[in-house]
């Protein structure tokens, strides 16, 4: 008899470890990514829709949070730091810190880099978007695309700032995307 109640806890409590971990992985698979209000907080900061719950958004996250760290830092040609900074400048920090690649530091030399060469409707996150914003109709100015049109550079009248596509301003001096093969 003790052999028979013994061989039924044994049972219950296998039993029950095997139901637990099955319910811990689902809980898992259906967690929440990030924090709702660091989300929340992050998407009304840079003025892009973001949710915890997109795996597209989870995968750029450090994009999105790096480049919030950086709104409002003045223009300086030539610029480096959160003192002051230019748009290959500011593209080039991103892309090492964010992606750990190195890239060209001038918007000329990274335009010319070998790259995909993608269009507006085809952006994805991280993509490079390129403007010709001298009566040159030279590339001369470059951004990092985010989502939904939103794209984040350094201006030189505003500093870095999240600008749209469709904006008069950019949809006229659009020239290319490019994304990093």
């Amino acid at each position: 008899m003790k052999q028979h109640k013994f061989a039924y806890l044994l049972s219950f409590v296998v039993s029950l470890l095997l139901f637990s971990s099955c319910g811990s992985q689902k809980m898992t698979s259906n967690r929440l990514l990030y924090d709702p209000a660091e989300v929340s907080n992050l998407s009304a900061k840079l003025g892009v829709r973001l949710s915890n719950l997109d795996k597209d958004d989870d995968e750029n996250m450090p994009l999105y949070a790096e480049s919030s760290l950086w709104l409002g830092v003045p223009y300086r040609g030539g610029g480096l730091s959160r003192k002051g900074v230019d748009c290959s400048g500011f593209a080039f920090l991103m892309y090492q810190k964010v992606y750990g690649k190195k890239i060209p530091r001038s918007t000329a030399d990274l335009s010319r880099m070998k790259m995909k060469k993608v269009s507006k409707n085809d952006l994805q996150t991280g993509d490079f978007v390129f403007f010709a914003t001298s009566s040159k109709n030279k590339i001369n100015h470059v951004g990092i695309y985010l989502k939904d049109g939103y794209f984040v550079h350094a201006s030189t009248s505003k500093g870095v700032i999240v600008s749209h596509l469709y904006e008069d301003y950019y949809r006229r001096t659009w020239k290319k995307g490019g994304r990093l093969k």
